[in-house]
């Protein structure tokens, strides 16, 4: 697999909100950088900026 093609810059921005090393970042699948990426925004119009604690019912 090869490494996501996003500018260093945003790489940078990517790994610092979603809290992960920028090397995992970068070799992230594509299917799930975005799905990480949506549950970022849905947890932000919820109000709540952390989705780990959000509560599961």
């Amino acid at each position: 697999m090869r490494p996501l093609q996003i500018s260093p810059e945003t790489a940078i921005k990517l790994a610092e909100a979603l809290k992960v090393p920028i090397e995992r970042l970068m070799h992230m699948p594509q299917h799930i950088l975005i799905q990480k990426l949506a549950e970022m925004a849905k947890s932000e119009t919820s109000g709540n900026p952390d989705p780990s604690t959000e509560r599961k019912e």
